[in-house]
């Protein structure tokens, strides 16, 4: 029974991947959706879009052979990095206009 686990684990196949990656997306959901820290919500989301690069990835490599899920990984983690700036630029001028990050918080946004 051992053994058989651990040449489970030395061989990682599709469903390696896709435990990681359902991982990651479980802890990205959970940090975005209790955190009331901007900063720890834009740490989920960047969790959820790498889950969604090891998906794409993993596939690309188990079912096309292809360097299609590559491109997609990259474009991914180009639009990521794209994201992470512009929000981190609004979370600092939501910081610098009303001395907190904590989202429940900010409801004077609407008025």
């Amino acid at each position: 029974m051992m053994q058989d686990f651990t040449q489970w684990l030395q061989q990682p196949g599709l469903s390696h991947f896709l435990i990681v990656s359902g991982l990651l997306f479980s802890f990205g959901m959970f940090a975005v959706l209790t955190r009331r820290n901007a900063i720890m919500v834009l740490m989920g989301i960047e969790l959820i879009l790498n889950s969604a690069n090891i998906n794409f990835l993993a596939f690309s490599r188990y079912t096309t052979g292809t360097l299609d899920g590559h491109l997609v990984a990259i474009f991914v983690i180009i639009l990521a990095a794209a994201e992470a700036a512009i929000a981190l630029a609004i979370v600092l001028n939501i910081y610098q206009n009303f001395n907190t990050v904590n989202v429940d918080e900010l409801n004077h946004l609407r008025d």
